[in-house]
């Protein structure tokens, strides 16, 4: 957002911490957590101030853990500089700058689809916590969505072509966080613009090049990316011939090596470090494939072994060492350990 939004980085990395415990201690995603207990003496006093629309994972992920993780399990005080947080960057002044900002001349694509989709993703949050800061917080942002929605419905039927990218401008990612708001939201136009434009770009495709990813600045699998939308779109006996044609190479062995994760080999470049993402929403992406699968589909061993060692990848590189990836990687882990995408 172009009004400054304060949040310190310092909130995020105790609840991944506290996660483990919150976890069901079957799940195997449980352990995935352990390499970051460290993380709070990385981060101890670290204050960044966040600017753009782009970085509103940040308050969306917050929002998230004060809505799924119970207080007591949360480092004592934390709960509140959350709250405190929030209620600085939810204001209807910086609001209506925002508003004012989205509706003047020359702005029809400002921050789509990434910004807005997370924006969505924030209020479809607040939309589901039953709780009173939720809808005070909602009514504040509720001119801000309405502006967005309207720009995005107008968008979809001009795009003619998928967006098929590893970074901000993917269109398969920005799909899933829209549908999901609007389901939650009950907006059945939007629902169906996404799902008009999402069978028109991919129910035919075949044989994604898997094997050419990932581009040395990705943060999104595109062949990934677009199996984990189309898994909301299709239902499941169709998802999963259709999968078989897309991605033909699945093993049915139960093995976790069939996709290599991506390498960072220097985390203090913004653009290089984006690949610790790529490792991070390829697991949630391979988790919510698998989850679509019935019970019994030889695929879903090799799919949930590749997911924890992306995870794994993933999340041993969260920390608070360097800005340019601090800033967004703990939403990212967020959004794989919460599940975000399949509950």
């Amino acid at each position: 957002m172009r009004y400054r939004i304060k949040v310190k980085l310092e909130l995020f990395y105790p609840l991944l911490v506290e996660l483990y415990g919150f976890l069901d201690p079957g799940d195997v995603r449980a352990e995935l957590v352990i390499p970051a207990l460290n993380l709070i003496e990385l981060v101890a006093g670290l204050g960044v101030l966040l600017a753009a629309l782009l970085d509103l994972g940040i308050d969306t992920l917050l929002v998230r853990l004060l809505r799924t993780v119970q207080p007591d399990q949360l480092p004592e005080g934390l709960p509140e500089r959350i709250i405190a947080a929030l209620q600085q960057s939810f204001t209807a002044a910086g609001v209506a700058e925002e508003v004012a900002y989205f509706q003047a001349e020359n702005r029809k694509s400002y921050e789509r689809p990434y910004g807005v989709a997370w924006f969505l993703q924030l209020t479809a949050e607040l939309r589901e916590w039953q709780d009173p800061r939720a809808d005070a917080w909602l009514e504040t942002l509720i001119p801000l969505e309405a502006v967005i929605v309207t720009q995005i419905k107008g968008w979809l039927p001009n795009l003619a072509y998928a967006i098929r990218l590893g970074t901000h401008n993917q269109s398969m990612f920005a799909f899933t966080l829209i549908l999901d708001w609007a389901r939650i939201a009950g907006d059945t136009e939007m629902a169906e613009l996404i799902t008009e434009r999402s069978l028109a770009f991919h129910l035919n495709d075949r044989q994604c090049p898997i094997n050419y990813e990932p581009s040395g600045e990705d943060f999104l699998s595109p062949c990934l990316m677009e199996a984990d939308l189309m898994r909301r779109i299709l239902p499941r006996a169709e998802f999963g011939s259709w999968l078989g044609e897309f991605l033909p190479g699945i093993p049915i062995d139960g093995s976790g090596d069939w996709l290599a994760t991506g390498i960072v080999k220097d985390p203090t470049d913004g653009k290089l470090v984006h690949l610790d993402g790529v490792n991070l929403s390829r697991a949630w992406n391979l988790e919510n494939i698998a989850a679509a699968l019935p019970e019994n589909d030889p695929r879903r061993t090799s799919l949930l072994a590749e997911a924890r060692v992306h995870a794994q990848a993933g999340i041993a590189n969260v920390s608070g060492d360097h800005y340019e990836g601090s800033h967004w990687l703990a939403s990212f882990a967020t959004y794989l350990v919460t599940r975000r995408g399949i509950l």
